[in-house]
């Protein structure tokens, strides 16, 4: 389920209380620091789509070129938290809330990562090993903006629970019997992928925040929308994955 969000500035920093209501991670007073944030592309299997994320203001611009052409209808574009040192106590919150300008991004359909699990490189070839990496696919889409309002908001957020979050391994969908280590999230990832051809060319998503909540306040929508609202949070997900459960990128 989308709910509607306005970004705030929140100084405190109460990761380490129990119930804690907000944590910024990245945007608000606590800004972006691209140093560390890296691109991850399917150059590194051949292709040519290419990423960027680029600071404005205390948002941030995630946007690039989708290539579907070189890797046969398969391509993605990420950009990822770099850095062994980094680490994320989240135990303490019920989801992770992203806040988007939507007037500023297009229609694709995006994917939040979390990564418990950081493997050294391969020492045979130097590759990054895989892990298993949890998912959820949103787009602007999802989000709605409050129908009391007299202009259209230009801050939307969609909160996600942690057990939306779906577990793949190598691109497929995985059966872990662990969930989600929330005390030790090690990499956070914003990717768009083609989908086998269903998406491609120039992207551009404006993102405001990324914040740890404990709850999100539902705007008021209109009684056919609410009563649907228990499926919302899964709509992009389920969509675009294919039937065999399989997914392009890593």
């Amino acid at each position: 389920m989308c709910w509607i969000a306005i970004c705030h500035l929140d100084s405190k920093s109460p990761s380490m209380e129990p119930l804690s209501p907000r944590r910024v991670l990245w945007g608000c007073n606590m800004g972006w620091r691209l140093n560390q944030w890296t691109s991850s592309d399917d150059r590194v299997r051949g292709g040519k789509s290419q990423s960027y994320l680029d600071s404005r203001g205390t948002a941030a611009c995630f946007h690039g070129t989708l290539d579907i052409t070189t890797l046969g209808g398969a391509g993605f574009a990420s950009q990822r938290t770099a850095g062994d040192h980094l680490h994320w106590d989240l135990s303490s919150f019920a989801g992770v809330e992203v806040s988007i300008d939507p007037s500023q991004s297009d229609d694709k359909v995006y994917t939040l990562i979390l990564k418990d699990e950081i493997l050294p490189p391969n020492a045979s070839n130097g590759r990054e090993q895989a892990t298993t990496s949890w998912e959820y696919d949103f787009s602007t889409s999802n989000c709605r903006p409050k129908i009391d309002s007299p202009i259209p908001s230009s801050c939307q957020s969609v909160f996600i629970p942690w057990d939306h979050f779906k577990p793949t391994y190598r691109g497929k969908l995985a059966s872990t019997p662990q969930g989600l280590d929330l005390s030790n999230i090690r990499r956070v990832s914003i990717m768009i992928r083609s989908f086998f051809g269903s998406q491609h060319g120039d992207f551009h998503l404006h993102v405001l925040s990324i914040v740890a909540a404990s709850t999100a306040k539902p705007a008021k929508m209109p009684p056919t929308v609410a009563s649907n609202g228990q499926q919302d949070a899964q709509v992009a997900t389920e969509a675009a994955v294919s039937g065999n459960g399989t997914r392009d990128g890593c």
